[in-house]
């Protein structure tokens, strides 16, 4: 009998041991969501915190774009669960083109829009005519305006909305600068190594890319409390998902913020506070 109580009260233990081994298999399952992002800086911060987030059971697979137009497409069509690459304007805008309905998650970072030029030390020192080149893209022509605003080189309409704005806002042009705007973001550092016109606006993932500094090689560069910060975006409704909240808990814990900076700086920036 007391044998048989033994192997009883064995055969228990091993029974709640297994249900126990079950039960934190089913708590720490994993799910993987895929990100869009552009391959500098963005896709190097998100693998940054890929051993983070597998610590929390999501799988981050992350897919590359070396362009401003797919990600946003291969979102709403479902290709990705989120993308990392763009501001809150060019959301917006993209929104509007398209009929879109994407939503940003929160924003993570900035990276200054910067003016370069091979052949002026100041934006102040551009001649009569000169050819300013900028890319088509129009959610940065605020940042872009802005910068030429603050030098004193043009004023904009009053009223004009610098979040919307175009080369149309521009009310006065003291130097007669020509704005040519009809190019792709990532070809603006090859415009500038071959000193083509006489100054060219980068975004900063593609001056980083192309090996530039901007707060050194630029001779203008946008202002840290700047609204274009970049966010993730993600489908609208998918936004407090378990998986979307704990990525964006990941970009911007402290460590991850500390990481941006000592990496990139003074390319990007570090936390934005508050909700986008």
């Amino acid at each position: 009998m007391k044998k048989k109580g033994i192997l009883g009260l064995l055969a228990v233990a091993a029974t709640a041991i297994l249900l126990v081994g079950c039960g934190k298999s089913s708590s720490t399952k994993t799910t993987t969501i895929t990100v869009g992002a552009s391959s500098v800086p963005h896709a190097q911060i998100l693998k940054h915190v890929q051993p983070e987030l597998k610590k929390e059971g999501v799988n981050l697979k992350i897919k590359v774009f070396q362009d401003y137009v797919l990600p946003n497409k291969a979102l709403a069509s479902k290709e990705l669960d989120a993308n990392y690459f763009q501001h809150i304007p060019f959301l917006d805008n993209w929104n509007k083109e398209n009929n879109g309905s994407l939503v940003s998650a929160w924003k993570v970072h900035l990276e200054p829009i910067g003016v370069y030029s091979k052949k002026v030390k100041s934006l102040k020192d551009l001649k009569d005519g000169a050819t300013v080149l900028v890319s088509s893209n129009v959610a940065d022509y605020g940042r872009v305006l802005t910068l030429f605003k603050d030098a004193g080189l043009i004023t904009l309409k009053k009223g004009t909305d610098l979040t919307s704005a175009t080369f149309n806002d521009i009310k006065t042009n003291k130097r007669h600068l020509k704005f040519k705007h009809s190019y792709e973001a990532k070809l603006m550092p090859t415009f500038y190594k071959n000193n083509e016109g006489d100054a060219v606006v980068i975004n900063a993932n593609y001056a980083v890319q192309a090996g530039l500094n901007p707060k050194k090689d630029a001779i203008a560069l946008e202002k840290s409390d700047s609204p274009y910060a970049n966010i993730v975006a993600v489908r609208k409704g998918d936004k407090n998902k378990p998986a979307i909240k704990k990525l964006m808990k990941a970009l911007r814990s402290k460590s991850t913020q500390k990481w941006i900076e000592k990496k990139y700086h003074p390319a990007s920036f570090g936390r934005l506070n508050g909700p986008s």
